[in-house]
């Protein structure tokens, strides 16, 4: 689980173009994702169990 801060996605072409960036919370419970571009509109939060089940279906692709 992401623990030590925010990480930036593996897609990211590092030229700060668009991508997401996503934390575990203190509680290891739940996973936080939010815009690169747009960190002061916030985050979503979903529990662990709906983040892993999204990046499998996203490795799908």
């Amino acid at each position: 689980m992401i623990t030590d801060g925010w990480k930036k996605s593996s897609y990211s072409n590092g030229e700060g173009g668009n991508c997401v960036e996503a934390r575990g919370d203190i509680a290891d419970v739940r996973v936080l994702v939010r815009d690169t571009q747009n960190r002061a509109l916030g985050h979503l939060e979903m529990p662990n169990e709906e983040w892993t089940a999204f990046l499998a279906t996203a490795g799908r692709t």
